[in-house]
C-alpha cells in the first residue's frame, strides 16, 4: 500500500515517513520545501534501507499534484504540509490561510477527482485556544485564538463537511500537542528556520551555545510552580499514532478525531531541569513578563485514542531530552 505524505520533509513529516516505511508501507512525499530539507528524506531512507518517492511540488499548484496521483497508485494521504508558527500567523495571516487552508482544498478536490477518500490530518490542540478546564477531551470547546489554530479548525470544518457531502470518504483528525525530541538515531529531528519559536529547540540551542539564554515568559501562572505547563509528546510516538490511523480496513468509513499526548503536563522550569540534566549542562535563563495571548495550562486526555486507536506514548520525558540532545549534538547546524 502506498501513502502519500505532504510536508513529509519536515519534522513530523519526517519521521512519520520513517515509521511508515519501517511498518512496511511505499511512501510518495510532496512537500515545497518552504521550510524543510530534502536532506530529511535522504536520511530516512537511509535508516529505513527503502527507498522513497518525493517530489517538490506546492500543493496549491493542482495540475502537478495530479499527475504524482495518476503517476503512482496512491491508497491514503497522510496530510502533514502547513506553516505553523503562531507567532508569525499573526504578523502574516493571509499566508497562513493561503497555505493551510487553500492547499487543503486543493488536496482534497485532487483526492476525490481521482477517487482516494481516506485520509489522516495533523491537526493541532491550538484549535481549544484558551482550555476552560483541563485535561482536555476532544468535545471540549474550540475556540483558537490565533491565524493558526483558527486555520487548523476552518481545515477541521472543510473535512467535517467533505464527509457530509459524500460519507464514503474516511477521515482521521489528530490533534497533536507538543511533539518533541528527535529519531533516537540523531539523524533526523528538528531543525527550525531561524530563531526557535518552541521551547525545546531554544533549550538545545542555549545548552549548546548558540543562543545566550532561554527567556521564561511568566512565572505567576496559576500552576504548581507559576510557568506555563503543556504537554509534550515525542515526536517518534507521535510518529506510530499515523500508523495506527491507517491500520483499519479501506472499506471503514467515517471521521473520526483524537487527542495525542501524554496525558500529563509538563511546566517550562521541570522541561529546563530535565533538559540539564540530558545534556549535563547549566542552562542561563531569566523570567520576563507574560506574552500576551499565553495560557496556564493545556494537556490532553489521551483516553480516546488509547481505546480506539490502541495508541499511547511511550517515551517519558527524560527520553525525548536525551534524543533531542543528541540531535542537536550530532547536527548543530541542522541540516544544513
Amino acid at each position: 500500500m502506498r501513502i502519500l505524505v505532504t510536508g513529509g520533509a519536515g519534522y513530523v513529516g519526517s519521521h512519520t515517513c520513517l515509521e511508515l516505511l519501517e511498518a512496511g508501507y511505499d511512501v510518495t512525499v510532496v512537500d515545497n520545501l518552504s521550510n524543510s530539507h530534502h536532506a530529511a528524506l535522504e536520511r530516512v531512507a537511509e535508516l529505513a534501507g527503502k527507498p522513497l518517492a518525493s517530489h517538490a511540488v506546492d500543493l496549491c499548484d493542482a495540475a502537478a499534484l495530479g499527475r504524482i496521483f495518476e503517476r503512482d497508485p496512491i491508497h491514503a494521504v497522510v496530510h502533514c504540509a502547513g506553516l505553523k508558527a503562531v507567532g508569525e500567523s499573526v504578523a502574516v495571516p493571509l499566508e497562513y490561510y493561503a497555505n493551510n487552508v487553500s492547499g487543503t482544498v486543493s488536496l482534497c478536490r485532487t483526492m476525490g477527482n481521482l477517487g482516494v477518500r481516506r485520509l489522516v490530518f495533523s491537526s493541532s490542540c491550538t484549535v481549544y485556544g484558551n482550555p476552560e478546564r483541563v485535561p482536555l477531551t476532544e468535545n471540549c470547546k474550540l475556540a483558537p485564538v490565533n491565524p493558526y489554530g483558527h486555520s487548523k479548525r476552518m481545515i477541521e470544518q472543510i473535512l467535517e463537511d467533505l464527509h457530509h457531502s459524500d460519507p464514503t470518504w474516511s477521515i482521521t483528525i489528530l490533534r497533536y500537542f507538543n511533539p518533541v525530541g528527535a529519531h533516537v538515531s540523531g539523524l533526523i529531528g528538528e531543525d527550525p528556520a531561524g530563531l526557535p519559536n518552541n521551547l525545546f529547540p531554544y533549550l538545545a540551542q542555549v545548552a549548546i551555545g548558540k543562543l545566550p539564554e532561554l527567556r521564561i515568559y511568566g512565572k505567576d501562572y496559576p500552576t504548581p510552580d507559576g510557568t506555563g505547563v503543556r504537554d509534550y509528546l515525542h515526536v517518534v510516538d507521535v510518529a506510530r499514532a499515523h500508523i495506527s490511523a491507517l491500520e483499519p480496513p479501506e472499506t471503514v468509513s467515517g471521521i473520526r478525531i483524537y487527542n495525542l499526548g501524554t496525558g500529563r503536563g509538563t511546566s517550562v522550569l521541570e522541561a529546563l531541569h530535565a533538559f540539564e540534566k540530558a545534556s549535563g549542562r547549566e542552562i542561563p535563563h531569566s523570567v520576563v513578563g507574560r506574552r500576551a495571548g499565553d495560557i496556564a495550562a493545556a494537556y490532553a486526555d489521551p483516553s480516546k485514542a488509547r481505546v480506539e486507536l490502541g495508541w499511547a506514548t511511550e517515551r517519558a520525558l527524560a527520553e525525548m531530552c536525551t534524543d533531542m540532545w543528541h540531535w542537536q549534538v550530532k547536527n548543530p547546524n541542522g541540516y544544513r
